[in-house]
């Protein structure tokens, strides 16, 4: 299937529901503010975010085991590698659906949905159990240009989080809150009334990702991107700190990237 293409002013969003439902691009008045690429541009993360420790979590008394696809770990949910279903498309919204199947071993709908104004792009992203309950995470994966091109500066990034969660040698939270450190990161850290973090390339843009979700992982340890993970639980917490969705209690989350031209 082709590309889904919202637009709203000088704004437009490219949608690829062949290849993860993933945004592969966002252009704000000509400039591509996503890097480009079939594992790039921002890939939903669900249902789970970040590494599951040698790729194995309970549900109960029952252990079940993802295929290891980052050294030892499992990383980023089967969401991005999966076909999804347009339900519906106009100028400027979009929803798209699949089902959970094999190798995650409990049946249930994910949903994404996405609204497009000329000053915001709105995500949600929803997981409902068709069966049995099971532990769940959402989360979206921006990678954002480090820079916008035309002689701009690179993008900086303010954030003020709560805590950091120290990260072991295997990449995985060794549990312990620590207080913030600098960069570069391959990090989560907690944010307790909410997500927001604001990337700003100095003369061209500011942009806001703002989430009710109390967690945030950035990455920015490559030199042509800089990723602000808004999600709905750390690093391995499907084990660590798992959220059941039940029949009577899905699981939703929502983001909105907001952005001002400086």
């Amino acid at each position: 299937m082709s590309d889904l293409k919202l637009s709203a002013g000088d704004v437009t969003v490219e949608i690829a529901p062949d290849d993860g439902a993933r945004v592969s691009s966002l252009v704000i008045g000509g400039t591509e503010l996503l890097r480009q690429g079939p594992r790039y541009g921002c890939f939903p993360m669900v249902p789970w975010c970040g590494r599951i420790a040698q790729g194995r979590f309970r549900n109960g008394e029952t252990q079940h085991q993802m295929p290891l696809n980052s050294g030892p770990h499992a990383i980023h949910g089967t969401g991005r590698d999966t076909v999804w279903r347009v339900r519906h498309a106009d100028d400027t919204t979009a929803t798209l659906t699949y089902e959970l199947a094999e190798p995650w071993p409990y049946p249930g709908l994910v949903t994404q949905t996405f609204r497009l104004t000329d000053s915001a792009l709105e995500l949600t992203l929803g997981v409902e159990t068709r069966a049995d309950s099971f532990p769940a995470q959402v989360g979206w994966h921006p990678w954002f240009n480090r820079s916008l091109g035309a002689g701009g500066e690179d993008v900086s990034l303010a954030f003020a989080p709560a805590f950091q969660l120290e990260r072991g040698e295997d990449h995985l939270p060794t549990g312990r809150r620590i207080d913030p450190r600098p960069g570069p990161w391959d990090d989560c850290f907690g944010m307790p009334d909410g997500v927001e973090a604001t990337l700003t390339w100095p003369g061209q843009l500011a942009l806001t990702v703002s989430s009710p979700a109390r967690w945030v992982v950035v990455y920015d340890e490559q030199a042509e991107a800089v990723c602000v993970e808004a999600q709905s639980g750390p690093p391995d917490g499907l084990n660590t700190d798992p959220e059941l969705v039940t029949r009577l209690q899905p699981l939703e989350l929502a983001a909105t990237w907001s952005w001002e031209r400086l």
